[in-house]
């Protein structure tokens, strides 16, 4: 392990996360390295480039979507992703995605393989593809051109420890003086004898350099504020007195979320961050992270919190699988339904449409779409069928956009359902089998309920009172069944040809159509709820049809 001169000796770093920066590729004067006796200090050159900090105001928008892999894809990431996404495909911008995978405890493989099985579900797609932790010479550097500005200083101590910490206005801990206050000289001895440190950002107090335009760091009111316009809730103000002297480098040399983030954003020319809300608190770090190190903050955009029922912010361990992305998709929905649906929690389009295809979509998305409100996700607790475990508004929309689909794109989606669960059905025979029971589904696993028949050799038991016609009796049904088992086996098994021969045969018992009709239909579907009873038939062909009226007659008999 090399000895980074202060960053704790045999820190457990990951494989994946780069080598800590030596002497060699950081400048003189660094965090880790003390100065040699008369050599003046000076910044050193940051890994980014002047272009990334500030980029042309002409410049398409360049957004990000940073999930951290600490557990699976959340419905409200995927949402931020998608918003992402819109934002940039509607503008002709790029999407980012970044992995921001430096919180090694916490990281697991499981959790990357959700993130990425989310989104392939999704198959919007992206144009860069970075992972955080392997970027570390960056973080680090950035970390050491604000130290060079004296804008970041080593706390020895642990954190949030001794009697002469100062609180905010909220009784919070803002920063440790006696570090605060440390002189370069002390610092730099320290830090040379392997004294273990963090490296944390100092927070404007006083009149300083800061506050002078255009920074977002200002005085106003008689006191040091950090101001920033958020694109979604409007001007944003804090006080500098209420912000923490926040760590940019652990004790172990890792570098935190806010250090981390900040510095691939301004590296990768992020224009404008949109994320859920939860993190607008952390804007006025970041906002102080970006000009410290020389960077234009990008413009902010926070999405409104996807809530339960009852208010409480959705998460797994609370309200279960209904949160994660793979729910919906292993219960049926189609991705860009559920594209549609997520849309349409904390955001609407002008005229109010709300089944909207993804291309529709992009046209009409835009920041000022965007609602303040938390939106609220529709389902119940406990749900007492699988349909009730989504909220009402995304199986509609689900089923709309079923009906919407070609019967050919509808076959191919189903198709891989009923394979899997151990039907063997070619494509044409599900080709015939899907306009049947197109209107007739909500969710693509119902292909298994809705078409079962079609499906098995043997129908599952039924009740024989079920083949009784309305106003009829079991004696009516008996006869509707001999009556047919007669004609069909010289009826052509097309549409047209069944639908004359079994009126006709109706007519001919002194029946009305329906009571012919329906002994048959659950004869051959072993229930009354089915699809047309000519176009069944057909797909069933003449063999299945006439056994099981044959296994009906033995029933009902």
């Amino acid at each position: 392990m090399l000895d980074l001169g202060g960053v704790a000796r045999g820190s457990p770093l990951d494989d994946s996360f780069p080598p800590p920066v030596t002497s060699q590729e950081v400048p003189n004067g660094s965090i880790f390295e003390q100065p040699s006796a008369g050599r003046r200090i000076v910044s050193g050159a940051s890994l980014i480039s002047p272009s990334s900090i500030n980029p042309p105001a002409t410049s398409k928008p360049r957004v990000r979507f940073a999930p951290s892999p600490t557990g699976f894809l959340h419905v409200g990431s995927a949402r931020t992703f998608i918003f992402n996404w819109l934002y940039a495909r509607h503008n002709g911008g790029t999407m980012i995605l970044r992995l921001d995978d430096t919180d090694v405890e916490r990281n697991t493989d499981a959790s990357v393989n959700s993130i990425f099985e989310g989104l392939k579900w999704l198959d919007l797609g992206w144009d860069e593809q970075y992972k955080q932790s392997e970027r570390g010479a960056l973080h680090r550097q950035t970390a050491e051109t604000i130290f060079e500005k004296g804008l970041a200083y080593r706390d020895f101590t642990p954190a949030h420890m001794g009697d002469s910490e100062r609180s905010g206005a909220q009784g919070t801990w803002l920063f440790n003086p006696g570090m605060r206050e440390l002189s370069r000289a002390e610092s730099d001895r320290r830090a040379a004898a392997g004294e273990p440190f963090a490296l944390r950002f100092r927070v404007p107090r006083e009149s300083t350099v800061w506050g002078q335009p255009p920074s977002a760091v200002r005085f106003a009111e008689g006191k040091l504020q950090v101001h920033f316009t958020d694109a979604v809730y409007g001007e944003q103000v804090k006080s500098a007195a209420d912000i923490e002297d926040f760590a940019l480098l652990r004790s172990d040399g890792m570098p935190t979320y806010h250090l981390a983030s900040c510095a691939d954003d301004a590296d990768m020319r992020i224009s404008h961050i949109i994320r859920g809300q939860d993190h607008l608190t952390n804007t006025f770090k970041h906002i102080l992270i970006f000009e410290a190190a020389g960077a234009t903050p990008p413009q902010f955009a926070h999405l409104p919190l996807l809530v339960a029922p009852d208010g409480t912010k959705l998460s797994k361990r609370r309200h279960g699988p209904v949160v994660s992305v793979t729910t919906y998709r292993d219960a049926g929905f189609l991705p860009e339904a559920f594209i549609n649906f997520l849309c349409l929690l904390g955001w609407s389009p002008k005229n109010d449409r709300e089944n909207m295809s993804l291309q529709e979509l992009m046209d009409a998305f835009s920041l000022e779409g965007i609602n303040r409100s938390n939106a609220v996700v529709n389902f119940k607790e406990p749900a007492s069928t699988p349909e009730e475990t989504f909220d009402p508004k995304a199986v509609w929309l689900n089923s709309e956009q079923i009906r919407g689909l070609p019967v050919e794109d509808l076959t191919g989606r189903l198709l891989p359902i009923v394979h899997a669960a151990g039907f063997h059905d070619t494509p044409e025979e599900m080709l015939r089998i899907t306009p049947l029971i197109r209107e007739r589904i909500k969710l693509l696993r119902e292909v298994l309920t809705a078409a079962d028949f079609f499906f098995v050799d043997q129908l599952p038991p039924y009740d024989p009172a079920e083949l009784i016609p309305q106003k009829g009796d079991a004696a009516m049904a008996l006869k509707v069944l001999k009556r047919a088992q007669e004609v069909l086996p010289a009826v052509e098994f097309k549409h047209d040809p069944l639908d004359q021969a079994l009126r006709a045969a109706a007519q001919g018992l002194g029946v009305k159509a329906g009571q012919m009709f329906q002994p048959i239909r659950v004869a051959v579907c072993g229930r009354k709820n089915a699809p047309p009873l000519f176009e069944t038939l057909e797909v069933l062909g003449k063999e299945t049809t006439l056994k099981r009226i044959e296994q009906a007659i033995q029933k009902a008999g």
